[in-house]
């Protein structure tokens, strides 16, 4: 006899894993999330934008790319989930956005429940870090489609801020300055690049590097920096014009986008110093500087572009919250571009 079970799919491990992540989701929980008893939507109260004038909605959606992979092959699940906040809600605070809730999708070969809510307690750890409600989810399995040991995630967020405070290009101005804000190490970008040197320099995840101090599988794993309550904070507080989220195509490609067509952003490289992780990929992988580039953060996991007399003010305050930021570089007439000097 067929059954659901024999094809590989176990409702009640699915259950289980429900059960196990409950405490971790509701430690993510805003005031202005609302219970729904079916448990097939997440409820949020919208009479709290009735406090803005002209409230507009901002929504995201990414993954972690192959960075899971490592996960896998080293065991590690619990941070995975916060890197996928880091991905989706930082980019809403690039607009100046207030991240308000987020949902998450699993897919997997097999569901283990501890794993699961491993993974889903990082989502809902990353989003009490972002202020905001984890509000609803969805694992699914997949066997035959995917091995039992693997899985991927994605997830989608929504914000509001403010239509006249609004960050974006039309507001930078030449003689604004650039702040970079420090990254924790390689984030969820360029992972397939990692994997590859990883692979050519036969370099095992278990191994200490003098360079790090710790197991390469560690440092990989450290999870992505969570920079939207601090962002909001800073635009709060000082002159801020706009903001850049560090990911794939890395500093120039990123902040590139946060220029207006007649300025450019001019970049001092000389100004900060790449974590060691850098140089180790650089250095096995034999990776040129161009795509380094490219393709890492390079230590820089956001950038902000503040009014000249707002840097000293903004600086103190990101380093009061623990968050290490300097002058990168400065808005100087140009075609639209961030380039270094």
């Amino acid at each position: 006899m067929s059954t659901y079970e024999a094809a590989g799919v176990d409702i009640e491990a699915g259950e289980r894993a429900v059960d196990l992540m409950k405490d971790k989701v509701a430690a993510s929980r805003r005031p202005e999330v609302v219970d729904d008893a079916s448990g097939f939507a997440g409820l949020f109260d919208a009479s709290a934008l009735l406090r803005y004038q002209r409230p507009l909605l901002a929504t995201s959606t990414d993954g972690v790319g192959t960075k899971v992979m490592i996960a896998q092959r080293y065991g590690k699940h619990d941070t995975i989930g916060i890197d996928l906040v880091g991905m989706v809600l930082d980019d809403l605070v690039v607009c100046g956005a207030e991240p308000l809730f987020m949902t998450d999708y699993i897919a997997c070969g097999k569901v283990v429940p501890e794993r699961i809510a491993e993974i889903v307690g990082g989502v809902a750890e990353g989003c009490r870090l972002a202020g905001a409600a984890l509000v609803g989810g969805e694992t699914a399995e997949h066997p035959g489609a995917m091995g039992p040991d693997e899985y991927d995630l994605a997830g989608a967020g929504t914000g509001v801020v403010e239509a006249s405070a609004m960050l974006g290009p039309e507001r930078v101005r030449e003689g604004d300055v650039v702040l970079g804000l420090a990254s924790s190490g390689v984030h969820s970008n360029g992972y397939s690049l990692v994997r590859h040197i990883l692979r050519e320099a036969a370099l095992s995840l278990d191994t200490v590097l003098p360079e790090l101090g710790r197991p390469l599988g560690e440092e990989l794993l450290e999870p992505t920096r969570i920079y939207s309550l601090d962002c909001l904070e800073l635009a709060r507080s000082a002159e801020v014009h706009a903001y850049a989220h560090i990911t794939g195509g890395g500093v120039e490609g990123n902040l590139s986008r946060s220029m207006p067509g007649h300025l450019d952003a001019l970049l001092d490289r000389s100004s900060w110093t790449p974590q060691p992780i850098f140089g180790v990929l650089a250095g096995y992988g034999r990776v040129a500087q161009q795509d380094m580039d490219r393709t890492f953060n390079l230590g820089v996991g956001m950038a902000a572009i503040v009014a000249p007399d707002a840097v000293d003010a903004a600086i103190r305050l990101l380093g009061g919250r623990g968050l290490t930021a300097w002058v990168l570089g400065e808005v100087v007439p140009g075609t639209g571009q961030a380039r270094y000097r």
